[in-house]
C-alpha cells in the first residue's frame, strides 16, 4: 500500500485485559484515618467552655485531614451524638479545629461531662 499523507496514524489493535500471576501490592490500602485518629483531642480553653454552654458546641481538635463529612461521623460514632453542623479552621500552629454544633435534642453540657472535659 502506498502512504500518500505524511502522518502515520497506528491502528488500533486488541488488547487484552489484565491477568497477573500475582498483585503488584502485598498489602490492600486499608483507610489511614479511622475515628480515633480524626478526634484528637478536645480543647478545654475558655472560649471552649464558653461554646460549649451558650452556643450548644463541642470544640476539638482533628487530624488535619479529616474533613467535615469524616468530623461529624467520627464524632456520631465515639460519643453517639448527632451534629448539627461542623465549622473547621487551620490555626497558625498548623493544627486543624473543629467546632461541632450539636442538634437541639443534645446538650453539650451533659456530653461534655461524659467525656470528662468538665
Amino acid at each position: 500500500k502506498i502512504r500518500t499523507k505524511v502522518t502515520f496514524h497506528r491502528p488500533r489493535t486488541l488488547k487484552k485485559d489484565r491477568t497477573p500471576k500475582y498483585p503488584r501490592i502485598s498489602a490492600p490500602p486499608r483507610n489511614k484515618l479511622d475515628h480515633y485518629q480524626i478526634l484528637k483531642f478536645p480543647l478545654t480553653t475558655e472560649s471552649a467552655m464558653k461554646k460549649i454552654e451558650d452556643n450548644n458546641t463541642l470544640v476539638f481538635i482533628v487530624d488535619i485531614r479529616a474533613d467535615k463529612k469524616k468530623i461529624k461521623d467520627a464524632v456520631k460514632k465515639m460519643y453517639d451524638i448527632q451534629a448539627k453542623k461542623v465549622n473547621t479552621l487551620i490555626r497558625p500552629d498548623g493544627t486543624k479545629k473543629a467546632y461541632v454544633r450539636l442538634t437541639p435534642e443534645y446538650d453539650a453540657l451533659d456530653v461534655a461531662n461524659k467525656i470528662g472535659i468538665i
